[in-house]
């Protein structure tokens, strides 16, 4: 049960360089992706941050709003690392693989936030749901140039690439088993069919 604070109050306003909320955000990531929300304990963000507890709820009002902040700081951030160009869509499944790949425990972070809080704004703030917007207008934009199949709705075209794109970080018993079983075992193999699929799917633009 996450600690909240009476709901008219408000939670310490960012001050630019601050340091100490910096390093709340940066503990709560780790927190959050290693035991969820709900197993998250506020003590051990603050420990980790050098800070006190009291602190964190200064600054953040509960541990959701702690979460949301976390979660919609990583989808900025996710957007800006892997760089949607519409007119290659294979480029841009290729990107979060390998984005995903290098980051497992951001993954787990927005997993954990679709899981126990659906529906509710620390899955993704008005930001995040901004950029995704922004990159299903690009999608509509090249349809319209004729470099993407105008029969599919481009919501579904970012949310199966999306989907496909992370199908091995979503499944990690499935990439141990690969590891074991598959022709080829390397990362790159599962890589390639992932970039194999898109390209299938929704080739680049010519």
């Amino acid at each position: 049960m996450s600690q909240s604070r009476d709901p008219g109050q408000t939670a310490a306003p960012a001050a630019v360089g601050d340091t100490t909320r910096e390093r709340i955000l940066t503990a709560a990531m780790e927190e959050f992706a290693r035991h969820g929300i709900t197993g998250a304990r506020v003590d051990r963000i603050a420990k980790l941050a050098r800070t006190s507890k009291e602190r964190v709820y200064a600054y953040f009002r509960s541990k959701d709003a702690l979460y949301a902040d976390v979660a919609a700081r990583e989808y900025v951030v996710i957007a800006e690392a892997t760089q949607l160009d519409p007119s290659d869509l294979p480029g841009y499944a290729g990107r979060l693989f390998d984005y995903f790949v290098a980051r497992p425990d951001h993954h787990r972070l927005i997993t954990w936030g679709r899981l126990e809080l659906p529906g509710t704004t620390a899955v993704a703030d008005d930001h995040a749901q901004a950029l995704i917007a922004r990159k299903i207008d690009l999608l509509r934009q090249v349809q319209q140039a004729g470099q993407l199949d105008p029969a599919w709705d481009p919501a579904d075209v970012l949310a199966l690439v999306n989907q496909i794109a992370t199908t091995w970080a979503a499944q990690p018993e499935l990439s141990e088993a690969a590891a074991a079983h598959a022709v080829d075992p390397t990362t790159a193999a599962r890589r390639a069919a992932v970039v194999t699929a898109v390209e299938r799917l929704f080739p680049r633009a010519r």
